[in-house]
């Protein structure tokens, strides 16, 4: 109970007891009220600035963990970033370089992802700068998987047609020929056996005994039988696609039909003496693009480096062609 207060009367010569009106205990309780108040709201601020409250300290300490996370993350990718760009200078350099293929244009594997901007739902945090990045070299890592997944798909088709052609490209002797004494005449110009004359030969002729059997020396498909006793008499043409084509002439007999599919090594015919030949031998042609190239370039599956020597050194060394 609060203590009485007393006040001196000097005309009594006492102390008279004091009482406050209603009116003054109302605002001296009021007063109180807001003192208190007051200090409950200081303390509040104090506690609320300089002391943290345990869900609050839960709190950072989770976004503490995440920040850690996402700085490891950030340097993961990084790493993941640099094997890509490991496999992208091997695309180009390498697989790209085997198949005869242009490298990717560095426009389409650093191009951005495009559109408005994707990021703006995370801007305004505290932690808005890494998260953001994090976000943007996600981006850019899935665009460069992709372009590179796209890039390896266009690599497999591009095997499987290196695959055909290395089958399809005349690279055998068309007769079978292992001590190479049965080359004649080589490419280009030589004279001819009817005319005497200088002219261009626009293959090379091997000798060989009538029946002689006489191989595709590619993949392909039979374009042209022809019978004729001119020229170059009973011939065969294979259109092996790639921009190659062969023929096979003066030959006895034939073994295939037009438009049968054949394979290197596939009998095809027989050696003869027709068409304007002065003796028993095959007549070959080897043409890339409708143009003619010396056959002797096209033997890599048959010779070694010996013997493509002396089959260029005999072919060379001949001054007259047999047809």
């Amino acid at each position: 109970m609060a203590n009485a207060k007393y006040k001196f009367n000097p005309d009594s010569l006492s102390y008279d007891k004091i009482r406050l009106s209603i009116g003054a205990v109302l605002l001296r309780s009021l007063a109180y009220l807001i003192g208190s108040v007051l200090i409950a709201i200081v303390y509040g601020l104090i506690f609320a600035f300089f002391i943290d409250s345990p869900k609050e300290k839960a709190l950072k300490r989770e976004i503490a963990q995440m920040t850690l996370q996402y700085e490891m993350m950030d340097r993961e990718m990084a790493n993941l970033e640099k094997v890509i760009e490991h496999l992208q200078e091997t695309d180009d350099n390498l697989y790209r370089t085997i198949f005869e293929a242009e490298p990717l244009p560095s426009t389409l594997r650093e191009g951005g992802v495009g559109g408005v901007n994707r990021y703006k739902e995370l801007e305004g945090f505290d932690n808005s700068s890494i998260v953001i990045e994090s976000a943007k070299k996600l981006d850019r890592i899935r665009k460069k998987i992709y372009v590179q997944s796209k890039s390896f798909d266009d690599l497999i088709s591009l095997a499987k047609e290196k695959e055909e052609m290395l089958k399809s490209i005349p690279a055998i002797l068309p007769i079978s020929n292992k001590d190479l004494t049965r080359t004649a005449s080589g490419f280009g110009l030589r004279i001819h056996p009817y005319y005497k004359i200088t002219k261009f030969h626009s293959g090379m002729d091997f000798t060989a005994p009538t029946g002689t059997e006489i191989y595709a020396t590619g993949n392909g498909v039979v374009t042209e039988v022809v019978s004729s006793q001119r020229g170059l008499g009973k011939h065969i043409t294979i259109d092996h696609g790639f921009g190659y084509t062969t023929t096979y002439a003066h030959m006895d007999g034939f073994n295939v039909r037009a438009g049968r599919k054949v394979q290197r090594g596939d009998v095809i015919g027989f050696v003869g003496n027709t068409g304007m030949s002065v003796a028993p031998h095959l007549h070959y042609e080897v043409k890339l693009n409708g143009v003619y190239v010396d056959p002797v370039n096209y033997y890599f599956n048959d010779l070694t480096p010996e013997e493509y020597e002396k089959i260029v050194e005999i072919a060379s060394k001949t001054g007259q062609s047999f047809d």
